[in-house]
């Protein structure tokens, strides 16, 4: 046996001499040790709000119960006590595994044909704003934010978007770095990586938050937001808020709604989003609310994981049975490459920010089915079923590596697809990135619907293809290979490793070298 074997025989030997002993005293100690147990999971149930929140919303759970506790007080009198809560606990855990499946298809189900009958068709997709494109990636944003980074005791958490003044940027929290300054330390502000721009533009708000991303829970938004707001919902991931020099950590969030027939399950809906405040205050906005918030008025309110959701279920518009036989209509959403980034992207088009999410049809196939926007402010879906034959967000990326056929792809990576809209044409914006994510090598528009691949190394270039005026040079054309490419990509690289700028030559040009010093000045082609 055991040290602690030995320890919990003991202990549980002095227990039962206690009771026995003196009862009075025993009942006393049981009713204050419970008193402090629901004090501390009353103070600490932040911790606890992933089982409790689970349990919340798997109300097949205490049907599973009732019906094992059914069958066990049955069986009772027939095999005996012991045996028969053997069988009672073996019946629950079968009803609550095949429950769970079951429920789970029906949540789908009712999520996706739910979806379905509320989302007009749209004639045509909102048209792209071009004071407000998509350069920088999330991987790219990550690394020049960590490069341009002079804080010791900090790190960069995060990574969503944010606007601020009317221009979108990647925003990250200041956090506490290394075990000592988690405890001690507070999130001492927000980095901010404007995405329109294709070289490092950083800016660092400094200031320490009351309740932040990152410290330790006595300093932690999360915990104060779980004590003081809404506990029983799902909180999505936080994104930072800077406005008129305030930071704010704002998190949407989803509420359950139950069904009770044919089983219990739950399906979740939009409930609200938290604002933290600087001060720690802690805000827990409807929707609407949140839209009249002057904190909030340029942001998108509504949860990302939830809008993928809603239109992943979009599968199950025809039933449950059919996307097990036939998969007559059935979708899927398309997978694009992207680190740490993927479906819905949120896009900014004359009528607002809006999630947009590029569906397949199921199986093998790589045309565009559909495009589902979803009002970013609103949480209004809208469906866009094409007309004419578009290829999809995957086939994008092949082409503009068909294109650019001297790129060395060992090296680069054509990254997160974003659809834009350009005078009712739909193209797909390509960014090929380095694998090392360092900068932006240059950015591809390929075509919807004729495969042609127009290639834009600036973000002067970026503005005026999105604003209808197409590219100073000749685009290579995705079908066949032909147009510019260029030979080389020349990047001039900070010392923190940020590329500054880049420089594209051709094959009918040459680069000359230049070192100089103070002594003397070589040159080299």
């Amino acid at each position: 046996m055991s040290s602690i074997d030995e320890i919990l025989v003991a202990v549980g030997e002095r227990l039962r001499r206690m009771r026995s002993e003196n009862p009075q005293r025993f009942a006393g100690l049981a009713l204050v040790t419970t008193v402090v147990l629901l004090v501390l999971a009353w103070y600490f149930r932040p911790w606890l709000h992933g089982i409790v929140y689970g349990v919340y919303t798997t109300p097949i759970l205490p049907f599973a119960a009732i019906v094992g506790l059914g069958i066990a007080v049955v069986a009772r009198r027939h095999v005996g006590s012991l045996a028969s809560g053997q069988f009672g606990l073996v019946v629950f855990v079968l009803v609550l595994v095949a429950g769970a499946g079951l429920t789970g298809f029906l949540a789908g189900e009712e999520i996706g044909k739910s979806t379905m009958d509320s989302a007009p068709t749209a004639e045509n997709l909102s048209e792209t704003d071009p004071a407000k494109p998509r350069v920088v990636t999330k991987s790219v944003a990550s690394r020049y934010a960590s490069n341009t980074l002079n804080f010791p005791q900090y790190r960069i958490e995060g990574g969503d978007i944010t606007v601020r003044n009317g221009t979108p940027y990647w925003s990250y929290a200041l956090a506490p770095d290394g075990a000592y300054n988690h405890y001690t330390k507070r999130q001492h502000g927000t980095v901010l990586v404007d995405m329109t721009q294709q070289n490092a533009e950083v800016d660092t708000v400094v200031g320490d938050l009351d309740k932040g991303v990152g410290p330790a829970f006595y300093n932690n938004y999360r915990f104060a937001m779980l004590k003081q707001a809404n506990y029983l919902v799902e909180y999505g991931d936080p994104f930072m808020v800077v406005h008129e020099s305030d930071q704010y950590i704002a998190v949407p969030y989803t509420k359950p709604e139950f069904h009770w027939l044919p089983l219990p399950y739950t399906t979740p809906e939009w409930g609200g989003v938290v604002l933290v405040g600087p001060d720690g205050s802690i805000e827990d906005l409807s929707p609407a609310e949140a839209r009249d918030h002057s904190g909030l008025e340029e942001q998108k309110l509504y949860p990302f994981a939830l809008a993928r959701e809603k239109v992943a279920a979009t599968k199950y518009r025809n039933g449950i049975v059919n996307t097990f036989t036939s998969h007559e209509d059935e979708i899927e959403v398309a997978p694009v490459p992207g680190e740490g980034n993927d479906q819905p992207f949120l896009v900014f088009t004359n009528e607002g920010p809006e999630y947009v999410v590029a569906v397949e049809p199921y199986g093998q196939a790589q045309g565009l089915k559909e495009v589902w926007t979803i009002d970013g402010r609103t949480g209004t879906y809208e469906v866009y079923s094409p007309q004419q034959s578009l290829f999809g967000a995957r086939k994008a990326t092949d082409y503009v590596r068909q294109a650019a056929r001297t790129t060395d792809w060992n090296r680069f990576t054509p990254s997160e697809p974003i659809p834009v809209v350009i005078d009712d044409q739909l193209y797909w914006e390509v960014r090929v990135v380095p694998s090392d994510s360092s900068g932006i090598a240059y950015i591809a528009f390929v075509n919807a619907q004729s495969s042609d691949v127009h290639e834009v190394s600036t973000t002067p270039e970026v503005t005026a293809f999105l604003e209808g005026e197409g590219v100073t040079e000749t685009p290579a054309e995705g079908g066949d290979g032909e147009g510019r490419t260029p030979t080389i990509v020349v990047e001039r690289i900070a010392p923190n490793g940020t590329v500054v700028e880049t420089l594209e030559v051709y094959d009918d040009e040459t680069v000359r070298v230049v070192q100089r010093n103070a002594t003397n000045t070589t040159a080299g082609a």
